[in-house]
């Protein structure tokens, strides 16, 4: 597991593409999303983990940081998860969350929020799996994320 720099943006910008392109899911072309990732890899609140071999990566995270009223700490994002299909179900996944949740303990984050779509039963199964939910501790009542297209 390592950390992209700017130099892995063309990288990181194939697996988005087809991230979004597995899912049907209207996106920029690979190398709009790399040109978009050339500039975000230089950011301190931004990091992209690689797994696998940095030449042929197998999955990807990428993550962001924001300030919280609520932590002494920052806040992270987990913006995307991706595993290459053909090589799902062998830990990949399950190796980027712990390199995550470590990363975030380093960084004195106090949360770590995912957006999931409801329909993905499997990657709501997955997170849930790394004790994730979709309630904050001590309620009984479910967080909602809502979005508007600006």
């Amino acid at each position: 597991m390592g950390r992209a720099g700017a130099g892995r943006a063309d990288v990181v910008g194939r697996l988005l593409y087809d991230f979004n392109t597995e899912f049907d899911s209207p996106t920029p072309r690979a190398g709009e999303f790399a040109a978009r990732f050339a500039r975000l890899l230089t950011r301190d609140d931004v990091l992209v983990l690689l797994a696998g071999d940095p030449a042929e990566p197998t999955g990807f995270a990428y993550l962001t940081l924001r300030p919280s009223p609520y932590f002494d700490g920052p806040l992270m994002q987990l913006e995307e998860l991706y595993v290459v299909p053909a090589l799902r179900a062998r830990g990949i996944g399950t190796a980027l969350i712990r390199d995550i949740l470590r990363r975030a303990r380093e960084l004195g984050c106090g949360e770590i929020h995912i957006g999931v779509d409801e329909i993905d039963v499997a990657a709501r199964r997955f997170y849930e799996r790394h004790g994730f939910s979709n309630r904050e501790p001590g309620e009984d009542y479910r967080m909602l994320f809502y979005v508007r297209a600006l």
